[in-house]
């Protein structure tokens, strides 16, 4: 039999190949659309709900809520200054020490770590970010709290007292160990395991022969971090440090237990303060009235400053890619 009998007993055509229904496509794509849009109608409900039970604060109050520091429930006056600032100045603080730390973990583990040591140091790092909140706190007031008020804050308060302005910053009324600068290591400590899985993760990305490139030319290895890796990895690196600030802005118990939770404007970061989020786990729970409006409203100026700071990220962001 030869090869062309055998070709036309062949079928003339392949079977059509089989597409889904046009039905379950649309449903598919509106199903799609729904998970989507819940997204926004749950932020609208958050929003819509926090400035409904708010309002009466921001009503009675105006501006002078914002700017006020009087917080006396006897009274029915409150002011949320004390507690923004406290807010922003434990971010702020946890940044400072965290995101230079974060880096320099990602770096060494993608670049300078030997691989038996790499693995267990990566294991180390996603423990750390399961760790739940309370822990970090009871962990900071029962070890950290005494260790940090015996060997930095009392020697430091000796050092600096009677100094023109680090005098001011720098020295502890009380030197108990509870305070802002405590609240902002604290935060450190938890944002730390964010910033560098992420940052890891996107310098192991990077393609190597751009390293490699690099180190042929008699590049060092700062020079590689700083002029490839970095640049590279711009956009990501400033998401994570924002992830982490987000964090921090947010975190209630363990700030809760070791900022002090005193209602008062200090210069010193070394005295104790509250936070909007540490205010609000205090007192929501006897609240009633006006009182409970204040501290709605207090989770409104909150959630107004995450969003702030999201939009920060993303024209950061949007500025790096750019570039």
């Amino acid at each position: 039999m030869t090869a062309a009998t055998d070709m036309t007993r062949m079928p003339s055509a392949m079977p059509a190949r089989r597409t889904p229904k046009a039905g379950f496509d649309r449903v598919f794509r509106h199903a799609s659309f729904g998970a989507a849009l819940l997204v926004l109608v749950m932020l609208a409900g958050i929003m819509a709900a926090m400035v409904a039970g708010g309002w009466p604060a921001l009503r009675e109050f105006g501006p002078g809520f914002i700017t006020s520091s009087v917080w006396d429930t006897q009274n029915e006056q409150y002011g949320a200054w004390p507690a923004i600032a406290g807010t922003l100045s434990t971010a702020l603080i946890a940044l400072m020490i965290g995101v230079p730390l974060s880096l320099g973990i990602a770096v060494y583990l993608t670049q300078l770590a030997p691989p038996w040591f790499r693995k267990p140091v990566s294991t180390a790092i996603e423990l750390l970010a399961a760790v739940p909140s309370i822990i970090y706190g009871m962990w900071g007031l029962f070890v950290f709290v005494p260790l940090f008020a015996a060997y930095v804050q009392v020697p430091l308060s000796n050092l600096v007292e009677g100094m023109p302005v680090v005098g001011t910053i720098l020295y502890a009324r009380s030197p108990s160990g509870l305070g802002i600068f405590t609240a902002g290591i604290i935060l450190a400590f938890m944002i730390i395991p964010f910033i560098a899985s992420i940052t890891r993760d996107m310098l192991e990305q990077i393609p190597s022969v751009l390293r490699e490139s690099a180190y042929g030319i008699g590049a060092t290895t700062w020079e590689v971090v700083r002029h490839v890796l970095v640049p590279q990895a711009g956009a990501s690196i400033i998401g994570a440090i924002m992830l982490g600030l987000g964090r921090a802005l947010g975190e209630t118990m363990a700030v809760t237990f070791v900022v002090g939770n005193a209602n008062r404007l200090s210069a010193s970061i070394l005295d104790p303060g509250s936070t909007i989020a540490s205010r609000i786990a205090n007192e929501f729970n006897e609240a009633l009235g006006l009182q409970l409006n204040a501290l709605i409203a207090l989770g409104c100026i909150l959630f107004f400053v995450t969003f702030v700071v999201l939009v920060i990220a993303r024209l950061l962001v949007a500025r790096v890619k750019r570039y």
